[in-house]
């Protein structure tokens, strides 16, 4: 049996810091940041709720972060 993949690194970045960012911008920042999945989502969005270590979501109004969460 193959082993488990270990899970992502999340880094030590506080998701309320990228509200009121423009989304390509906070992307951008995310990314250097070392968020390894960056998703944006309009408001409203349906989505799955499984929490994925590593990965910051975005909703975005009119090209600005108005959420933003792990998982």
């Amino acid at each position: 049996m193959a082993p488990n993949p270990a899970p992502a690194q999340e880094p030590q970045d506080s998701p309320q810091g990228y509200v009121g960012l423009d989304a390509g911008d906070a992307e951008r920042l995310a990314r250097q940041r070392g968020w390894p999945t960056v998703r944006a989502l309009p408001p409203g969005a349906i989505i799955t709720m499984e929490y994925r270590a590593g990965r910051l979501n975005f909703e975005v109004r009119d090209g600005v972060v108005a959420r933003a969460w792990k998982g």
